[in-house]
């Protein structure tokens, strides 16, 4: 049977990342980053709005959560970067930059922000001193699509729009370490709660690595583009997502397909697994967030 999923409105242009908060006293939450620039906040369970970060004026193309989800950060094709708190929805600082902002992270502790994007350079903004000059790394080749601290945040994960490969960064050496090879440019990265794993997306390849040695432990190629890509341990199972506008569930050990899911009308810029793993979301090019069961619920 076809699934039928919640279905999140409210964007009025596309999705273009989602993102899961940890789990928190207060429940999980899911952020949004959308081309109408207006970022969302809803519960992770229902989908349920719970508010919008108003302020940007340009596209939202990423948007993050803390550790407590106490505070959240944006980057916008305004030129900025923004840190917000999550709770009120106040904007609490601006980080102007020179061209887009395409990809923000905050350190593990919460006490760091991480920028990239057509700057084709990295920055590192203390958040416990907001008026000090970001910490730059050295320049990527193109644009920076993705960035993301890993190893107690000594080192950074980068891909760019038009390279291809994954860029390691010694954050205390200010060097690239090491390159991971991939066929085609990096369209996403997810790395795992533990910090040990990672799942990247790039061309029709969905990679499943090995964070602590640097190595694919496996490789599938799928019959379709691959935007986006999430990987459950739990289920043993990863979702996919693309521009045939349909989101593939996968079995982690074979790359079978298991299901199809229909429904988006346009193309899949984002699917992630939430936190216990028996759900995960797609966000697409249609503007609307759908919220699907990893195992259908017996009768």
């Amino acid at each position: 049977m076809p699934q039928v999923p919640l279905v999140c409105h409210g964007h009025s242009r596309p999705i273009v990342a989602l993102e899961y908060s940890r789990v928190t006293p207060d429940g999980v939450f899911l952020i949004s980053s959308s081309k109408d620039g207006q970022p969302m906040l809803r519960c992770g369970d229902s989908g349920d709005w719970v508010g919008t970060f108003q302020g940007h004026k340009g596209c939202v193309w990423d948007a993050t959560l803390n550790g407590e989800a106490t505070h959240a950060a944006t980057a916008s094709a305004d030129f900025s970067a923004r840190l917000w708190n999550a709770i009120t929805g106040d904007e609490l600082r601006t980080f102007q930059h020179k061209h887009i902002v395409k990809s923000v992270n905050f350190s593990n502790d919460g006490g760091r922000l991480l920028t990239g994007g057509s700057e084709k350079l990295l920055r590192i903004y203390d958040l416990n001193k907001p008026e000090a000059e970001p910490y730059a790394m050295a320049g990527s080749a193109s644009q920076i699509k993705t960035a993301s601290f890993i190893a107690n945040d000594e080192l950074i994960l980068s891909s760019c729009a038009e390279d291809k490969g994954i860029r390691v960064w010694d954050v205390r050496t200010n060097t690239v370490v090491t390159t991971l090879s991939t066929e085609s440019p990096v369209m996403s990265i997810e790395v795992s709660a533990d910090g040990k794993n990672m799942t990247t997306a790039d061309g029709k390849d969905v990679t499943f690595w090995d964070l602590q040695n640097f190595s694919k432990v496996q490789k599938w190629t799928m019959e379709y583009e691959v935007e986006s890509a999430s990987v459950s341990l739990k289920h043993k199972k990863f979702v996919a997502g693309g521009p045939d506008m349909w989101v593939h569930l996968h079995d982690m050990e074979t790359g079978a397909e298991e299901q199809t899911n229909k429904g988006h009308h346009g193309p899949v810029h984002c699917v992630r697994f939430a936190p216990d793993q028996n759900s995960y979301c797609s966000g697409s090019e249609d503007g609307t967030i759908r919220i699907w069961q990893t195992i259908e619920p017996k009768d």
